[in-house]
């Protein structure tokens, strides 16, 4: 079988560059080891899918090149992927931040891209795994399930490590080693926090329970990342939109500052309450900023008791400081099991940031979540799918 295009992943950047492959009138393959496409495109955004966010800019992303991305998301933004979601008549919405989600379902962002694959003639196998990707003088030669499969062009669209029951493996670093493509190290992105058993003992009542806050931590040159969102306590840890974006930037041994009131002036408010009522506990005070369960076992952590009138001006400093200054440190993160996507990757010096080609291999092209370019929560890493599987799909 002779292909001008075989993409081996049918995931968000695959189907987009088998799309834009197959109207300039390549004969596209796409091959999938499992039975189904686009699985992570069906759990994404609980079931509605993320798709983009309105504000993605290359300030949305971290890589040790933070310029490589910049080309590739100039020429498919993230307009442009709206505009396609319109011409589908998908109904969506904005939730926060500039995050875009279908009213329905992902199914309908999956089903877009099905039929732009079909209507531009592409053809797409499932449980076809490929074992070998070889060079030869006209282009490829796959091993696959199905037998043997010549293209002139191979695009490696399998994604990285998060969440291996959903088929992900590591395909794509080993394929880029074998052609001496360097890949830097790689770690769980976007992903919850375990704690320590001493904080986990006293916060697993706490499991469920969500609230504004700012999240930061400081790297090793002094640099503080801050983000403001939403924290959810879990009966292993604490997730939430800051909790996954602050993981981005975390190192085992790191501490994590909590900022509980980041939007409020907690001291400004505990002096107005301790002249209003003095009689009052202080965890009975706490409980009008946040769940009553939250104050009593938070106020028993920080080691806080006592009526309002009894508190002097320090005291009342230092219970501002426990609530917009708590400092955690957590014992690790869940891991690849629960990571929306895969820091670190194939090194984007080795590759061509037009066109996704490695410098190294012409016609050997690398898209989406396999590169060491890493999205912020809320729709970017789906941008940088659109963005990247399109600027190869131009030229394949």
């Amino acid at each position: 079988m002779l292909y001008d295009v075989v993409i081996i992943g049918a995931g968000a950047s695959g189907l987009m560059c088998a799309a834009t492959a197959g109207y300039r009138g390549r004969s596209v393959l796409v091959l999938e080891h499992t039975a189904k496409v686009g699985r992570k495109i069906l759990m994404s955004g609980g079931g509605r899918c993320n798709f983009t966010n309105m504000h993605n800019t290359h300030a949305n992303f971290i890589s040790q090149n933070p310029h490589f991305c910049k080309s590739a998301l100039s020429r498919y933004t993230a307009q442009d992927f709206i505009d396609l979601v319109d011409r589908h008549g998908i109904e969506y919405h904005e939730k926060t931040l500039g995050q875009l989600f279908c009213n329905e379902s992902s199914k309908e962002i999956l089903q877009l891209l099905l039929t732009e694959c079909e209507w531009a003639g592409v053809e797409i196998k499932t449980d076809t795994a490929v074992s070998a990707v070889l060079q030869t003088d006209k282009g490829f030669s796959l091993t696959t399930a199905q037998g043997k499969i010549e293209c002139q062009s191979v695009v490696v669209a399998t994604g990285g490590l998060s969440i291996p029951n959903g088929g992900a493996t590591s395909f794509a670093y080993d394929l880029a080693e074998q052609y001496s493509l360097n890949v830097l190290p790689r770690t769980a992105s976007l992903v919850p926090f375990t704690l320590q058993p001493k904080d986990k003992e006293v916060l697993k009542e706490l499991s469920g329970v969500s609230h504004l806050i700012k999240a930061s931590v400081v790297d090793q040159h002094g640099v503080k990342t801050s983000f403001v969102e939403m924290m959810l306590f879990t009966h292993r840890g604490l997730s939430g939109p800051a909790i996954l974006q602050i993981s981005n930037y975390w190192q085992p041994g790191d501490e994590v500052e909590l900022d509980l009131f980041p939007e409020f002036d907690l001291l400004e408010w505990l002096r107005a309450q301790r002249e209003s009522r003095p009689k009052a506990e202080i965890t009975t005070i706490m409980a009008q900023q946040m769940s009553k369960r939250m104050a009593q076992i938070l106020c028993a952590k920080f080691e806080l008791a006592g009526v309002m009138g009894s508190f002097s001006n320090k005291q009342l400093e230092a219970i501002n400081a426990a609530f917009r200054g708590w400092i955690i440190k957590p014992s690790g993160t869940e891991g690849y099991r629960t990571a929306e996507v895969t820091l670190g990757g194939i090194d984007t010096d080795e590759i061509n940031q037009k066109t996704m080609e490695a410098k190294n291999t012409p016609g050997l092209f690398f898209i989406g979540e396999c590169l060491d370019v890493t999205g912020h929560l809320g729709g970017h890493n789906f941008q940088w799918a659109w963005a990247s599987g399109f600027a190869a799909g131009q030229v394949v």
